[in-house]
């Protein structure tokens, strides 16, 4: 049915020459619409505009009972935390209406978090802090982020009465029977917010219909793709989703023209996972789209990193200042017990994979250290305060320098030694990919067990694969619960 390709290239020129359309070079139909929009929901808007005035409105109104009126800096302020909350709110996703109450109470959380740590930056830098009430930024945060909460569920319980009400469903069919069209069917249906009505699935290829048990399908096998058609009268169905594997693609196109006539709308999803994908995303250049498999958060995200990178030297500079005292007292622990220098820099990998100096305390007897090799349990070179600083990472403390210095975050993968890296870049599969990003002090792996010795190739498999996890995953969000966490990972027996 589908694998004509001569006559489907013939339906397309027909159906382009009838409509007077022209075709480029490439054999796509040239034409001025954006390929990538934004199908932002009513209710998107409604909860964006509700959100914005009580940002704005709650302030003002603290402001007038504490002031009695809002002076021009207030509305300034107002203003700005407008445009914080159109961009921060839109890129955290907090609108996303798939998930349960508490995942998006968090997340509006964090957005929030995010908008006014800015505004704090905004106010450090331009040196205006001493020109607001803290009793009324204060009230403004906390009750400020209590009416949005309560503005998001009254909304969500109002739409979903209006979804019950007069929304109509659609009735759908999946295209696809393998992991991708089972997620996408999951979600569908898990998604209350969505109109589409998943009836079953319809198989693809030419091997024996199994029944919908035996491939473990949550919704009944109704046919075949040559069926498609008969399928879609006999079920009224009004949107397909063609969910098939990388391999089955070449079948898509002659699907949606051979579907043409038959008033449905056939969305394709793109199989990408199943590829080996890093930090992914899609985007439109000059209106074509484009899918990246491979990219860094810190070229990609930048006004997130920027966040991350204010954050990052916030909290070091208090923490060097908090730890400063314990710091003084190992380094004349590390003075008196062994001979040698208080800190030890060693070579390991940055940002892709430039040389960067690592600083901790020396825990170690000074040793000739060509060989790089891991501390082991047991092992002499390490000295009586070194096993404890070690212990309780403490040794770590340093690299709070590296990350004034712009070559190590908070959070991020461990920076191995070089001679590590090289190693075990050709053992382990995508091993280099954690360069990607900057290194960190701690990172979802050592929060996750896979702190200190990796002495097995296994180990270190586990660890990379926690760092690309995180790398793909990562968010604000995500670096506080890493930081909160690492606390308790410190209590670890294993580490030497």
């Amino acid at each position: 049915m589908y694998g004509d390709v001569d006559r489907v290239k013939w339906i397309k020129t027909g159906l382009c020459s009838s409509m007077n359309i022209s075709v480029t070079p490439y054999g796509s139909v040239a034409r001025k619409r954006r390929l990538l929009n934004n199908h932002e929901s009513l209710a998107f808007w409604v909860q964006h505009l509700a959100d914005l005035i009580i940002v704005c409105g709650s302030l003002f109104l603290f402001t007038f009972i504490k002031l009695g009126d809002v002076p021009p800096s207030y509305r300034l302020l107002g203003v700005v935390a407008i445009l914080c909350v159109w961009i921060i709110y839109r890129r955290r996703g907090v609108y996303r209406q798939s998930h349960g109450f508490y995942k998006r109470s968090f997340r509006l959380f964090t957005a929030w978090f995010q908008v006014l740590l800015l505004l704090a930056l905004v106010g450090f830098v331009t040196k205006s802090g001493e020109a607001f009430s803290r009793e009324v930024l204060i009230e403004w945060a906390v009750v400020g982020y209590i009416l949005q909460l309560i503005s998001m569920t009254v909304l969500s319980a109002l739409y979903k009465h209006y979804k019950v009400m007069f929304s109509r469903e659609i009735p759908t069919l999946v295209l696809g029977t393998g992991d991708l069209a089972i997620n996408l069917v999951n979600n569908l249906n898990s998604n209350r917010w969505l109109p589409d009505r998943v009836l079953g699935f319809v198989h693809s290829d030419d091997n024996p219909l199994q029944d919908d048990e035996v491939l473990d399908l949550p919704l009944p096998l109704l046919g075949r793709a040559e069926g498609l058609r008969e399928l879609i009268q006999d079920y009224n169905v009004r949107r397909i989703y063609v969910a098939l594997p990388v391999a089955e693609s070449e079948i898509i196109e002659a699907l949606h023209i051979d579907l043409l006539d038959m008033n449905v709308d056939v969305i394709w999803v793109p199989d990408i996972f199943g590829l080996s994908l890093l930090n992914h995303s899609i985007r439109e250049v000059a209106g074509m789209p484009l899918i990246s498999l491979n990219e860094s958060p810190m070229t990609s995200r930048r006004s997130h990193i920027v966040l991350k990178n204010t954050m990052d030297k916030i909290l070091a500079t208090l923490a060097l200042i908090a730890f400063s005292p314990l710091m003084l007292a190992i380094a004349i622990m590390i003075k008196r017990e062994s001979e040698g220098p208080v800190f030890f820099k060693q070579d390991r990998h940055g940002w892709d994979g430039k040389i960067i100096k690592v600083w901790k305390f020396r825990s170690m007897k000074v040793h000739d250290d060509a060989e790089v090799k891991q501390a082991t349990k047991g092992d002499s070179r390490i000295t009586e305060i070194g096993a404890f600083i070690r212990r309780t990472s403490i040794d770590e403390l340093p690299q709070f320098i590296n990350v004034l210095q712009g070559t190590m975050s908070l959070v991020g993968p461990r920076p191995h030694a070089v001679a590590h890296n090289d190693y075990y870049s050709d053992k382990v599969n995508a091993y280099l990919s954690r360069h990607r990003i900057k290194p960190g002090i701690t990172g979802l792996a050592q929060i996750s067990g896979f702190r200190g010795e990796t002495e097995t190739l296994d180990k270190m498999e586990k660890r990379v694969e926690y760092d690309l996890a995180y790398i793909n995953n990562w968010s604000l969000s995500l670096d506080l619960k890493i930081l909160i966490k690492t606390p308790i990972s410190l209590l670890a027996k294993d580490i030497y």
